[in-house]
C-alpha cells in the first residue's frame, strides 16, 4: 500500500554546471599475463585525467567487471568525490559500457576513452578551439591520425577540395605517432610521409587535421541523433566501434577533426618508462584548467546526399585519391605513398 505522493514527483533536475563529460569503461577482469601491468596503466589514465580537466567536468567510470582490486581502486575513486559517477555491472561489452556511462545525462560534450590513455595539458582547450572554429565538428580526437584522412572525411575534403584552406603541413608531433604505433604492436603502421606530413584545414589561424583514430574522442552530443541505444553484440572489436561512434558522427552530417599537436597517448598493457616521465612531469607542472564556456555553437549541417556519396567513391579510387593529394600539396611520389 501506498499513502501520499512521493515528494520527488514532477520535480525537475536541479541544474548542473557541468557541460562536459567523459566516459571511460574499465575491464580489468584478473592479474594475468596480458592484465598484468593494466591497473598501474589505469592509475595512470586517471591520475592524468583529473590534473587536466576543469571543474565543470563529469567523469562517469564503468567498471566493466574488473577484479576486486580493480573495483576497490574506482570506488575509492568515487567515495572521495574525484569522479562524479561509478556504474558497476559485468562485462556488457566495451561499446554497450560507454553508452550505459553517456545514457542519463544530456551534456552537449562527451569524451569516450579507453581506460589505456596518458591525457596530457591542455587537450580540452585544444579540442574546444576545434568545435568553436568549426562550428559543424561533431568529432575532435586529441591525437592526430594522419593515416586516416579519408576515413569519414568525405564532407570536409568536399568542403574544402578547392580552397587554399586546406593543405598538407608539417606534422607537430612526430615522436606521438611513433609512440602510438608501438602501442598497436606495430611500429610500421606510418610510413615515413605520414610522420613528416598531414592534412590540415586553417580557419582563424586555428589548424584541425583531418584524419583521426577512436581511442579517445571528444563529440558532440547531438552527433549520435538517431543512434543513440545501441545494443553491441561483440565485448570488443568486430565492427562495433566503426557502427556505433565513428558511422553516427558522419551520417547525421557533422565533421571529424583532429587537433593539429598531439594531446593524448594511447599507452596499450605494457609500462615504459616515458609514461612515468610524462605524468611525472605533468604533477610537476601542476595544471590548473580554467573553465571555458561551452564552445558548441547551433549550426545546420546536411547529411550525406548524392553528391558526397559520388565524392566519397571517387575518393577510394587510387586515381583520384592521388590528384587530391598532389593538389594539397604532396609530390608525386609522397601522394603515391599516402
Amino acid at each position: 500500500m501506498r499513502i501520499g505522493t512521493n515528494p520527488q514527483k514532477d520535480q525537475h533536475q536541479p541544474t548542473m554546471d557541468h557541460f562536459h563529460q567523459v566516459v571511460i569503461p574499465v575491464y580489468i577482469p584478473d592479474a594475468g599475463d596480458y592484465f598484468k601491468e593494466s591497473k598501474t596503466i589505469l592509475e595512470y589514465c586517471l591520475d592524468s585525467l583529473l590534473l587536466t580537466v576543469h571543474k565543470n567536468t563529469f567523469i562517469t567510470l564503468v567498471d566493466n567487471g574488473s577484479r576486486k582490486e580493480v573495483s576497490d581502486y574506482l570506488r575509492s575513486l568515487y567515495e572521495a568525490g574525484k569522479v562524479h559517477e561509478l556504474i558497476q555491472t559485468t562485462n556488457i561489452g566495451k561499446i554497450n559500457a560507454l553508452f550505459k556511462g553517456m545514457m542519463g545525462h544530456r551534456f552537449p560534450l562527451v569524451t569516450f576513452a579507453d581506460a589505456d590513455v596518458l591525457f596530457c595539458k591542455g587537450w580540452q582547450e585544444a579540442t574546444y578551439k576545434i568545435f568553436e572554429t568549426f562550428p559543424k565538428t561533431g568529432f575532435v580526437s586529441p591525437t592526430p591520425n594522419p593515416k586516416l584522412w579519408k576515413y569519414n572525411t568525405a564532407n570536409i575534403l568536399r568542403a574544402y577540395r578547392k580552397s587554399p584552406q586546406l593543405q598538407f603541413q608539417s606534422v607537430v608531433a612526430s615522436e606521438a605517432l611513433e609512440r602510438f604505433a608501438e602501442s598497436i604492436e606495430n611500429p610500421r603502421f606510418y610510413n615515413s610521409v605520414h610522420k613528416e606530413k598531414q592534412l590540415v584545414v586553417t580557419q582563424n589561424d586555428i589548424q584541425a587535421v583531418v584524419g583521426a583514430g577512436h581511442f579517445v574522442a571528444t563529440y558532440r552530443r547531438d552527433a549520435f541523433q538517431g543512434h543513440e541505444t545501441p545494443v553491441s553484440r561483440f565485448a570488443l572489436g568486430g565492427k562495433e566501434v566503426r557502427h556505433f561512434l565513428d558511422t553516427p558522427v558522419y551520417q547525421n552530417g557533422y565533421w571529424r577533426l583532429a587537433t593539429a599537436n598531439n594531446y593524448t597517448y594511447h599507452m596499450g598493457n605494457t609500462l615504459e618508462p616515458w609514461m612515468h616521465e610524462e605524468l611525472t612531469l605533468l604533477k610537476s607542472s601542476n595544471p590548473v584548467a580554467s573553465v571555458p564556456k561551452n564552445p558548441l555553437q547551433k549550426v545546420s549541417v546536411r547529411k550525406p546526399g548524392n553528391r558526397l556519396r559520388v565524392f566519397e567513391k571517387l575518393l577510394h579510387r587510387a586515381g583520384f585519391s592521388r590528384r587530391f593529394l598532389k593538389r594539397k600539396g604532396l609530390t608525386a611520389t609522397e601522394a603515391e605513398m599516402y
